[in-house]
């Protein structure tokens, strides 16, 4: 049914992943240190925020630049492919706001059943 060949086998944006959309987001004003995407995107463990950002940059969406200061200094910033995610997200925040009191009145009639 699914072919290995298929490209949505190796989708870099999974809709289930609950950081890499708001990494992108952030990083829509331009480049931004680790800690300064930590302050908005509360919740998110360096650990996973850093798996996360290696994802983004294996797959093409982020690079990273350190600079060779005392103390050293990384920022991450969109590329142009990055960039281009815009659209498929404000989609799925579209949906979102059109139907997000239906998915919770959905969950908890779930939650709820005998």
């Amino acid at each position: 049914m699914f072919d290995p060949a298929c490209p949505s086998s190796a989708m870099p944006i999974r809709i289930g992943d609950k950081w890499s959309a708001q990494v992108i987001v952030c990083l829509d004003e331009g480049p931004r240190r680790f800690s300064e995407l930590q302050v908005p995107i509360r919740g998110v463990t360096p650990k996973v925020l850093t798996q996360t950002l290696r994802a983004l940059e294996r797959d093409g969406m982020v690079t990273r630049t350190a600079y060779a200061e005392i103390p050293p200094r990384v920022e991450y910033e969109l590329t142009e492919l990055g960039r281009t995610l815009f659209a498929p997200i404000a989609a799925c925040r579209a949906w979102a706001a059109d139907n997000f009191s239906a998915m919770l009145e959905a969950r908890e009639a779930y939650d709820n059943r005998d």
